[in-house]
């Protein structure tokens, strides 16, 4: 027997068990946060306003990349909106976030407030997805401690 089959139809504990109302909710509303965020972020990259082109200079990016940079995160954030293609889009938001962190070590920003800034998004982004979402949940359980 496969992994995939015995997982899905194997004992109670290996379900994984659909989220309620209350975790739907808190999903939504952490992945509407992150949501916002992020569009306000590509959509200021697109616009290529002052304090984007000044800011990527600063990390030693070609100012033309700035709207690149806007439609590839816009394009994350759409596959990640949508729920047929929201794991998808949490892959490729989890990707374009591990760029920005790479970025921010290379150009030795600070730590805590902007390196590892992104990582603390990936964690909203799939956060916000493992509570309203049993697909997930199902590829990421959490298991108590045996």
């Amino acid at each position: 027997m496969n992994t995939f089959t015995a997982s899905t139809t194997g004992t109670r504990d290996d379900i994984a068990a659909a989220p309620s109302r209350a975790a739907r909710i808190a999903g939504l509303i952490v992945s509407g946060l992150v949501v916002l965020f992020l569009l306000w972020d590509s959509i200021i990259h697109i616009a290529n306003v002052s304090q984007v082109q000044d800011a990527m200079a600063d990390l030693g990016f070609d100012p033309s990349l700035n709207r690149v940079f806007g439609v590839v995160l816009l394009v994350c954030l759409i596959a990640y909106v949508l729920p047929p293609t929201a794991i998808l889009g949490a892959v490729l938001l989890t990707g374009y976030l591990g760029g920005a962190v790479a970025t921010n070590l290379l150009t030795e920003q600070p730590i805590v407030s902007t390196t590892l800034f992104p990582i603390y998004t990936g964690i909203l982004v799939w956060g916000g997805l493992w509570l309203r979402d049993i697909g997930v949940r199902r590829i990421m359980p959490v298991r108590p401690s045996r």
